[in-house]
């Protein structure tokens, strides 16, 4: 027997977050302070769902869900500002980096400063 049921479901919404598709003074967007900042605003604008990306470093076409590794994270995505405040590295050693756009992420450059950085295993 079919029962005529309703079902409530109270009304909600939520945000898809993408941290690297957000252009940065370092090329594509980080999981730094303006991260923290964007989740504030979530918690201030009562969403209640908030789904990620994958964390993964991305792969062909700059895709999370080509990723080379389903347990290794996007190095890209380490904010070179937190390393300065967490005491890892100065901010001259990040003074010198390329200037990007502030409208256009770019993953190439991104990727080839990471590679290029002398930083690289502090």
């Amino acid at each position: 027997m079919i029962m005529n049921q309703t079902m409530n479901f109270p009304r909600a919404s939520g945000i898809l977050f993408a941290s690297d598709l957000a252009a940065r003074r370092f090329g594509i967007g980080d999981l730094g302070g303006e991260a923290f900042k964007f989740v504030d605003f979530l918690v201030e604008a009562e969403q209640t769902y908030w789904q990620i990306l994958p964390l993964a470093p991305v792969g062909q076409g700059n895709s999370p869900y080509s990723a080379y590794s389903a347990f290794a994270g996007n190095t890209l995505l380490i904010s070179p500002e937190s390393l300065v405040t967490d005491g890892l590295v100065t901010a001259a050693d990040i003074d010198n980096s390329p200037k990007f756009s502030a409208v256009k992420v770019d993953f190439r450059e991104g990727r080839r400063m990471e590679t290029n950085n002398p930083l690289k295993g502090v």
